[in-house]
């Protein structure tokens, strides 16, 4: 049971926009990708990405996040024609970001491009799309939205108190199963992870869902640096892990771009999960196995 994690690609461009959609919040996103994020985030990284990607044989494929810049129904659609290339909605989960929520957009023009990525398996159309749940063999993709339009300046994250009651429930009914749950989003949930104007802000709340109901893992992004934290949980500790940026080339200080792969199997009384990393190398122009771990954890 193998699955892997990518996030913020933020694969989308910039150079056509129209300046009359830059009469908000996104004119300080877009002097930001005018400035660096351009330079930083690469096609050719992404496209090295997809063909390592291809050699894997994946369960699924989670994308945690910020696959645009500033949230336009352009960006959306760049961002559709990438995730098709990925695979199919069945293969590629998607979570959104906070610069896929950077302002309050028209649903049918922005998110609703990436339905078929963000919902559960057994979805229906009024249903609500998170947490959403996807299970293949004996894995539990739990996925939450943080994205949650903020003032400038911010770029923090909000479940909110449905989404984590939702939450409570999916976790006990996937225990229940004896499912290895793997709960992904896009802000990071430990404490001290982020500066204030970033972090997650019901973060307390989320830890103590996952204290409580118990998770085998936890998976996000966000802060474009690879990670490895601990949560503690009734069930015993479980491992949260970050990835950085899919696209980026390293040039400011951020880790140069990276993505995990996770083989997940039954030992004894036990689960064996092994994590092994896969690093872009600029001077080869692709992505190389970089360090393999493994971990045992509590069932």
């Amino acid at each position: 049971m193998r699955f892997a994690q990518i996030s913020d690609p933020h694969l989308s461009s910039l150079d056509s926009v129209d300046w009359r959609e830059l009469l908000n919040k996104r004119l300080l996103g877009y002097l930001s990708w005018r400035r660096k994020r351009r330079h930083e985030h690469r096609g050719e990284v992404l496209e090295a990405l997809q063909r390592d990607l291809q050699k894997q044989e994946l369960a699924q494929l989670l994308v945690t996040g910020d696959l645009t810049h500033v949230g336009l129904p352009k960006e959306f659609g760049e961002a559709r024609a990438w995730l098709q290339r990925l695979g199919n909605p069945a293969d590629v989960a998607v979570v959104p970001g906070n610069h896929d929520a950077y302002v309050r957009s028209v649903w049918d023009k922005t998110f609703a491009q990436w339905r078929e990525y963000m919902q559960s398996d057994e979805a229906g159309a009024a249903e609500q799309l998170f947490p959403s749940l996807r299970v293949r063999g004996e894995l539990a993709f739990i996925g939450l939205s943080s994205a949650v339009p903020k003032p400038p300046l911010l770029a923090t994250g909000t479940l909110g108190e449905e989404q984590l009651e939702r939450l409570a429930q999916v976790l006990a009914e996937t225990r229940e199963r004896g499912l290895f749950r793997v709960v992904y989003l896009h802000h990071p949930l430990l404490a001290g992870s982020e500066k204030w104007r970033k972090r997650l802000t019901d973060a307390a709340g989320l830890r103590a869902v996952l204290a409580e109901c118990g998770t085998e893992m936890v998976l996000h992004g966000h802060g474009h640096r690879a990670t490895l934290g601990e949560l503690p949980t009734r069930h015993g500790p479980a491992p949260v892990f970050a990835v950085p940026s899919a696209s980026a080339m390293g040039l400011h200080g951020a880790d140069h771009a990276r993505y995990n792969c996770y083989a997940v199997e039954r030992e004894g009384e036990r689960w064996r999960l092994e994590v092994e990393s896969h690093a872009y190398d600029c001077q080869r122009g692709e992505f190389l196995p970089e360090r393999s771990r493994a971990f045992s954890l509590a069932r």
